[in-house]
């Protein structure tokens, strides 16, 4: 045990990894040393950013919060803290179940920790973050909570109503991210669409990308979790007219059926739905979209299903990652309808509709080869040095390889390289680099 160290361990999304960021940036100004998701933690004390989104992320959250209860029952750790989602979420029931927790925190109260340390809140480093990601690119979180009333949905529950914060605010966030050496930006939000309607009485999300996309130093934006109904249109001319804007949109569109879309409260219809589709690629000429669907949610059908499967084989989404139907106390799902597709059924049906995509990505991905990409490198991993497209976000989408030649010039990592596809496979792509980076187009 080392002491004044301490382990904060990050669960669930990246906006939870934004928040730690902020932490461990007021805990070394604290004088603390940090670690972030240490293999083996062995810091005094242990701060546990937790997700209380669906039923796995729960399990995973409570089973890490015992785990660390154990070690410092063991005197391998002095204190234990918890915060996030699950923590607002179940704060009383928490306190009561696992007493061995120095002191649960909700999702927007952790800078009362630092006071319980003893320690102040330096305002004045306030935007500042400690990044855990690799220094070229970072998360941007431009609002907190949501209004959307989804049925199956517990994050409004978690977070409360949407709040958007101020656009002046995120932009000198950018301009000192930018200054830090980032260069990729992943914006981020409940709902992104949304943002600016609280503030300024409209969605001002093209206005804010448009402003980020000016700032000098900033060579890529891309955009997370946008909602398909209202959708704000000028967002089109901003993506087209902003080179460093990434033509990739990640939306998540949950299902097909009207039916199914109806009690899921979506308010958007099938025909909405593949009208807003054709729009993106029209009015974005090779945009990338990214959704999520989800299958088996109370009274999905067998015809329901196959609307879905049919959905996915006639949009075939560049990126798409679906999962199974979860109750979640409290939601509207939970209180008026019943969980009637049996789990192996939902099992089935998503092994089925991740069979089809499948097929999709591969022959998407075969497309790409012969032709030349602009490609920012995140990493080295054995023999092969990890970049990406502007087309893929970190963490979840497809990665291009470039071996390792011996003699040849080592790449940088951070910087951007035009990169020739030369082959794939079912998930990544393997090129060879022709030139250092410059703008290319598909």
């Amino acid at each position: 045990m080392k002491r004044n160290t301490v382990d904060v361990i990050t669960l669930g999304c990246s906006k939870n990894l934004v928040d730690s960021e902020k932490l461990l940036r007021q805990l070394q100004a604290n004088g603390y040393r940090v670690t972030h998701d240490s293999e083996d933690p062995e810091g005094e004390i242990a701060v546990i950013n937790t997700c209380g989104f669906i039923g796995d992320a729960k399990e995973e959250s409570i089973n890490t919060i015992l785990e660390f209860c154990e070690a410092k029952e063991e005197g391998r750790l002095r204190r234990l803290y918890v915060m996030g989602c699950l923590s607002e979420r179940y704060l009383k029931e928490l306190q009561v179940e696992i007493p061995q927790v120095d002191k649960f925190y909700g999702k927007f109260d952790w800078e009362a920790l630092l006071a319980d340390l003893g320690k102040p809140y330096h305002t004045e480093i306030g935007r500042e973050r400690s990044l855990t990601t690799p220094s070229h690119y970072a998360y941007l979180k431009i609002s907190e909570g949501c209004d959307r009333k989804c049925a199956y949905c517990a994050i409004p529950i978690i977070t409360g109503r949407h709040v958007s914060r101020p656009m002046e605010d995120i932009v000198e966030e950018v301009k000192w991210l930018v200054s830090q050496g980032v260069k990729e930006f992943q914006v981020i939000a409940q709902e992104l669409t949304y943002y600016g309607v609280d503030l300024y009485k409209e969605q001002k999300i093209a206005e804010l990308v448009e402003r980020i996309a000016h700032v000098e130093g900033v060579e890529w934006v891309r955009l997370h979790y946008a909602y398909p109904t209202h959708f704000p249109e000028d967002l089109f001319r901003v993506m087209r007219e902003n080179a460093n804007v990434c033509k990739y949109m990640d939306i998540a569109l949950q299902h097909i059926s009207d039916s199914v879309l109806e009690r899921m409260r979506r308010h958007i219809t099938k025909e909405e739905t593949y009208a807003l589709i054709e729009k993106f690629r029209r009015e974005v000429p090779g945009i990338h979209l990214r959704t999520t669907l989800m299958v088996g949610f109370p009274g999905e059908t067998e015809a329901d299903f196959e609307e879905l499967k049919e959905f996915v084989r006639r949009v075939r989404f560049d990126r798409m990652g679906a999962f199974a139907y979860s109750e979640e106390e409290g939601t509207y799902a939970a209180e008026h309808y019943k969980d009637d597709v049996p789990a192996e059924v939902k099992q089935q049906r998503l092994d089925e509709l991740m069979d089809i995509q499948e097929g999709i990505s591969a022959e998407l991905g075969m497309a790409k080869v012969g032709k030349t990409l602009k490609v920012i490198i995140d990493r080295i991993e054995g023999e092969y040095y990890i970049g990406r497209t502007e087309y893929d976000s970190p963490e979840v989408d497809p990665e291009v390889l470039i071996a390792c030649g011996e003699g040849e010039t080592p790449l940088q990592i951070g910087a951007f390289y035009d990169v020739e596809i030369t082959s794939s496979d079912d998930f990544d792509l393997y090129g060879t680099v022709v030139s250092d980076s410059s703008q290319v187009s598909v």
